[in-house]
């Protein structure tokens, strides 16, 4: 699924990062970056509700390209700008986890490579 479709999906909004081609292979949703480190396999997209410069770190680790803000979230110019660094898009949406979720699995978005 490319970016450009998970911000259809969960009528989003960019905050950093242009290629909106990146294509993942599954989601996960964690607020523990170390169930991120621990879990996350490849190609994800990693949706979240902690707004801190961990989550940009820990995506760069392992290799996330897309993150997704949920509940409206937006973090702040520095970590937007250190995103921009390290070639991540951020995405924000106003859907609660649970449906952001539910929305890109009901799309056709899995776990599999998370968890498995």
């Amino acid at each position: 699924m490319k970016v450009s479709e998970i911000v259809d999906i969960l009528e989003a909004e960019i905050l950093s990062g242009s290629d909106q081609e990146i294509d993942v292979c599954s989601a996960c949703g964690a607020d523990l970056m170390s169930d991120v480190m621990a879990y996350v396999k490849e190609s994800v997209v990693l949706l979240t509700g902690l707004v801190n410069p961990q989550v940009v770190r820990t995506a760069e680790m392992m290799d996330i390209k897309v993150i997704v803000f949920v509940r409206g979230k937006k973090p702040e110019e520095k970590m937007i700008e250190l995103a921009m660094e390290k070639g991540i898009v951020i995405i924000t949406t106003k859907y609660p986890m649970f449906l952001a979720c539910g929305r890109l699995y009901s799309a056709g978005l899995t776990g599999r490579g998370v968890w498995d």
